[in-house]
């Protein structure tokens, strides 16, 4: 697993589509797996899961991205990967969830 946490400035629905659109459109096999989206008049949460091919791993790894906002305030963002290994009971290698990771890191 590797994770990312973020505060962010900006608009909450152009961030949204900037990492959605950012994550499929930066790998041939990247998908959105899922989404899931609340808000009231105080606040709003997303939820985005991605998907991609890790070569070098040969296997597939996920992307859980959530964004959260109260009112007029910031965007905190948090960001898990996790899939990376091949291994039965201990994670050998990550570099497939960090690379995944990079990604996001990237776009923000």
């Amino acid at each position: 697993m590797a994770k990312l946490e973020q505060t962010v400035q900006g608009d909450f629905a152009e961030l949204l589509g900037r990492i959605e659109n950012g994550i499929v459109g930066g790998s041939i096999s990247a998908s959105l797996e899922g989404r899931s989206d609340f808000w009231t008049q105080q606040a709003r949460c997303s939820v985005r899961v991605f998907e991609r091919y890790s070569s070098l791993g040969g296997n597939r790894v996920s992307l859980s991205v959530t964004l959260f906002q109260a009112g007029p305030g910031p965007i905190y963002l948090s960001a898990i990967a996790s899939g990376g290994s091949q291994a039965l009971f201990f994670k050998v290698s990550t570099f497939g969830e960090e690379a995944f990771l990079d990604k996001l890191r990237e776009l923000l």
